[in-house]
């Protein structure tokens, strides 16, 4: 697995928006209890925090 690494907040922004995009467009949630939301940011924010968001920031 690889080592989990501290997002600075412009790379947060960057995986939010575009995961909220994917959510907006009909992309299925991935966390239990989805229905609770009903914003796009929200939800993805919530992904993030609970780390299932399908993407990742490579640091060169």
């Amino acid at each position: 697995m690889a080592k989990i690494m501290e997002l600075t907040k412009f790379e947060k922004a960057r995986l939010v928006g575009a995961r909220a995009m994917q959510l907006s467009l009909g992309a299925p949630p991935l966390i239990k209890n989805a229905d609770d939301f009903t914003d796009a940011i929200q939800l993805a924010l919530e992904e993030l925090n609970k780390g299932s968001i399908p993407l990742y920031i490579v640091k060169n």
